[in-house]
């Protein structure tokens, strides 16, 4: 991809034409699909990710980024995805919860809006 579009709108690209039954991918996935190479590819596609997810945010859209999963454990989010979550208002702060709070946003993100 071009450098003349910001990472996090090459993400933002990536993820709504990505076909559904591709998604969830990934941040493995997604780096190679944005073409980045070491060092710090993972950090630079969360850093891309946090950025999508304030502006979601602010537009009252559901989080783009839930489309994207940890390749380790229980196939959900990194930990900084839920820790932003809570504090941007959208997930409520017990972690037992955020796992299913996860899957609706998920649903969401899906189904292209609210």
């Amino acid at each position: 991809m071009t450098d003349i579009v910001s990472l996090p709108d090459q993400v933002r690209q990536i993820l709504e034409t990505t076909p559904r039954e591709a998604l969830p991918m990934t941040y493995r996935q997604l780096a190679e699909a944005l073409g980045l190479r070491p060092p710090r590819t993972i950090q630079r596609v969360t850093q891309a990710l946090e950025t999508l997810m304030r502006e979601d945010a602010q537009r009252g859209e559901p989080f783009i980024a839930a489309l994207v999963v940890s390749r380790r454990g229980e196939g959900l989010p990194a930990q900084g995805f839920f820790e932003l979550a809570v504090a941007l208002g959208r997930f409520p702060a017990a972690p037992s919860r955020h796992a299913d709070a996860w899957r609706d946003e998920l649903r969401r993100a899906l189904e292209g809006g609210g």
